[in-house]
């Protein structure tokens, strides 16, 4: 038989303010209401509310993810926290915060969205690192432009950044250094001539 027949109990009467369109169940059901929850709030049958939360494209729990949810909705929310600040000051893409969280990608972002946070389009993720990359490529241009003027050399540097001399002297110029002259570069030499 369909799933519409199934409905061990009659439905409820309606709370009054409870919406009970696909997507308001689905809201509820993934904040941690059970099925039989919504039917007592929504007055709907059982294999109604099941219809709509499947319209909805809810994924649905199984009861020992559903108790689990609800031992510790602290844990959750401190996740969720967890995963926004990953999402909104490291750049990170859904996929990783699902593998963060050990989570599902749809779970990631139903977490996200619960502490507060704003789905980026990928285009947006895509600026955001780039941006992110230039900071960070600045922040190095500027230490080795500190670490030159110190008396450090351009193959010192190279080496010790594991960098090609060009990366080098792209960030050194990138930094507005003032560079010395080219015979200066390199380690130190005694030029005198010996009798």
């Amino acid at each position: 038989m369909g799933v519409r027949s199934m409905n061990p109990h009659p439905p409820s009467t309606p709370t009054d303010g409870e919406p009970s369109t696909p997507e308001a169940l689905r809201a509820r059901y993934e904040s941690g209401a059970t099925i039989r929850e919504l039917v007592t709030t929504s007055g709907l049958s059982y294999g109604t509310v099941l219809n709509r939360l499947h319209d909805a494209g809810t994924q649905m729990r199984t009861p020992w993810q559903t108790r689990t949810m609800r031992q510790d909705p602290q844990a959750r929310q401190r996740l969720a926290a967890h995963l926004r600040t990953l999402y909104e000051q490291n750049g990170a893409t859904l996929t990783e915060l699902a593998a963060a969280a050990g989570k599902t990608r749809r779970a990631a972002r139903r977490l996200l969205i619960e502490a507060g946070g704003t789905v980026r389009t990928t285009q947006q993720t895509q600026r955001m690192r780039t941006a992110a990359r230039a900071v960070e490529r600045q922040k190095l241009a500027m230490s080795l432009r500190a670490r030159y003027e110190a008396s450090a050399t351009v193959p010192e540097l190279a080496k010790e950044c594991s960098f090609s001399v060009a990366t080098v002297y792209r960030l050194l110029h990138q930094a507005g250094t003032h560079m010395r002259p080219q015979h200066n570069h390199g380690p130190t030499r005694d030029t005198r001539k010996r009798s």
